[in-house]
């Protein structure tokens, strides 16, 4: 296995309470979308790839109607990330490990399908966390394409061979098999342990703590 440089971690789920309710998120968006669809297309995908689909779809018949739909959707997601981000939290073990890590020379980065203002709205210092944070305001494609760990590594200066990429989702470690880098999943988000290792990632965990301790006892990272 190569030599860990870098670590990137997911937030929500794997930094932080996933706190975010999915499920009443697509519930008011597809009430949204049928005052603009109907019947709505069926298509099972995430939120924000929803929303682009439908809003794809109307615009084949009319681009404004596509964009009106598109900003109605953005504006309900955020107001509903920034308002579960108020009632989260960072996991206790969180700040030791990236201060940790940073201490013993591995860099770290975190990359986040959430918005920015919401994970800022619950660690107002989340760039002083780790070496870059990369919301998806801040890349054109999100994870799981690997676009979005690309442009991490490419803040931090590391090669993805030499990386790590920490979630709590198959996602996440799909968007690490993509990019080339080592992969790890913890099950402190709503996927458990067993769930995740169908994806097949090089580690699982039940949480970044216990993730750490079994590096550590492999000699691939150190703790100070």
């Amino acid at each position: 296995m190569k030599k860990i440089e870098a670590i990137i971690f997911d937030f929500d789920g794997t930094l932080a309470e996933l706190t975010i309710d999915f499920d009443e998120m697509k519930k008011r968006l597809k009430a949204l979308g049928s005052a603009f669809l109907h019947p709505l297309p069926e298509k099972d995908v995430p939120a924000l790839e929803w929303v682009d689909f439908i809003a794809d779809c109307l615009s084949e018949e009319n681009p404004d109607l596509g964009k009106e739909f598109h900003t109605r959707c953005r504006f309900l997601i955020i107001s509903m990330e920034v308002e579960a981000a108020r009632n989260g939290k960072l996991f206790p073990f969180t700040c030791d490990i990236l201060n940790g890590l940073r201490e013993s020379g591995i860099k770290t980065g975190i990359i986040t399908r959430n918005t920015a203002s919401a994970v800022r709205e619950l660690v107002p210092e989340i760039n002083r966390l780790s070496g870059c944070f990369l919301s998806r305001e801040d890349v054109q494609n999100v994870k799981p394409h690997p676009e979005h760990l690309f442009k991490a590594l490419e803040i931090i200066g590391v090669d993805p061979e030499n990386t790590l990429m920490v979630g709590d989702h198959p996602m996440d470690i799909e968007t690490g098999k993509r990019a080339g880098s080592m992969t790890a999943g913890v099950a402190t988000g709503r996927m458990s342990v067993d769930e995740l290792k169908k994806a097949e990632p090089d580690f699982v965990a039940a949480n970044c703590a216990e993730l750490m301790q079994i590096l550590e006892n492999k000699g691939l990272v150190r703790n100070n």
